[in-house]
C-alpha cells in the first residue's frame, strides 16, 4: 500500500504524539494572532467562538494525511481546498497565497522546534522529510510561490515572519479567547508552551521573555514518559472535557 506519508518518515512520529502536537498548535496559535491575515480566520466565526475545538478539527485533518493511504490523504487535502474555497466565495475575494504559504511555513517550523525540545534534534535528512511533506501538501491545494527546497524554505520563513506578522485587535481578541477557553492556569502555560517554541520575531511582537518558565518542567515530563506519568500530567493541564480527543491524537508511543 502507498502513503503520503512514508511509514518509517519522522513525520509520523511527529505527528504521532500528542504532546508533540499540542505544542506545534500553541506555537501556531500565537501566530494565528499576529498574522496580518488572521481576518480569514474570523470572517467563519469558528477560530473565536471555539479555538480548542478548531485545533482538534485541524489535527484530524493532518492526521489524516500524515498517516492514511496515498489517495485518501491526496482527497483530505482536496477537502481543505474546497472548504478554503467555500469561504472565498462567500467573501467575494481570494485568500491570499502568502497567507497560505504562512501556515505550511508554521507547521513545517513548529513541527521540528516542537520536537526538538521534547525529543531530540533532527537531522537535516528528517528536517527534509517534514518540509517534504508540507511541500507536497501545498501543491496539492494549489498554492503559489513555495519553496523547492529546505534552504530556501529557512530564508523565506525568516523574511515571512518580519513581513508578515503583526499586533492587532484580532491579537488582543484572540488572546481573550484562549483565556476564556483554558481558564488562567492554563492559559498562563499555554503562554510558556508558546514562549518555548516561538521564533524571536512573534515572542517581541507578544512580548514574551526570552526564557520559557516551562524548561524545567520539559525535563521532568521526559522522565515522567520513561515512568509512564505523562498522561497524568496532560490530565491536570489540558481541559477534562477533550480528554477523548487528547487521546485519539496518540497514533505512536515511540519516538524513532
Amino acid at each position: 500500500m502507498e502513503y503520503f506519508v512514508d511509514e518509517h518518515s519522522v513525520v509520523r512520529t511527529i505527528w504521532g504524539k500528542s504532546d508533540t502536537i499540542l505544542l506545534i498548535f500553541a506555537g501556531a496559535a500565537a501566530e494565528f494572532a499576529l498574522n496580518k491575515a488572521v481576518d480569514w480566520l474570523y470572517f467563519t466565526g469558528r477560530l473565536p467562538a471555539d479555538p480548542l475545538g478548531r485545533l482538534f478539527s485541524t489535527v484530524g485533518y493532518a492526521q489524516t494525511i500524515v498517516f492514511a493511504e496515498k489517495q485518501t490523504a491526496l482527497r483530505a487535502v482536496d477537502a481543505m481546498a474546497k472548504i478554503h474555497a467555500e469561504v472565498e466565495n462567500k467573501r467575494g475575494t481570494k485568500i491570499p497565497d502568502s497567507a497560505y504559504r504562512d501556515v505550511l511555513f508554521m507547521l513545517i517550523d513548529y513541527s521540528i522546534r516542537s520536537f526538538e525540545v521534547l525529543e531530540r534534534t533532527l537531522t537535516l535528512a528528517e528536517k527534509r522529510e517534514v518540509f517534504d511533506v508540507f511541500h507536497r501538501m501545498g501543491t496539492r491545494l494549489g498554492v503559489q510561490g513555495l519553496p523547492d527546497t529546505l534552504e530556501t524554505w529557512q530564508y523565506m520563513r525568516h523574511a515571512h515572519v518580519l513581513e508578515n506578522m503583526q499586533r492587532s485587535h484580532y491579537t488582543t481578541d484572540l488572546f481573550q479567547q484562549y483565556r476564556k477557553h483554558l481558564g488562567a492556569i492554563r492559559y498562563k502555560i499555554l503562554l510558556e508552551a508558546q514562549t518555548l517554541v516561538a521564533p524571536e520575531r512573534v515572542r517581541e511582537l507578544l512580548a514574551f521573555r526570552k526564557t520559557s518558565l516551562l524548561h524545567p518542567v520539559v525535563i521532568a515530563y521526559k522522565i515522567s514518559r520513561a515512568i509512564r506519568l505523562d498522561g497524568l500530567m496532560k490530565a491536570l493541564i489540558l481541559p477534562a472535557k477533550y480528554k477523548k480527543e487528547i487521546e485519539a491524537l496518540d497514533h505512536t508511543r515511540t519516538a524513532r
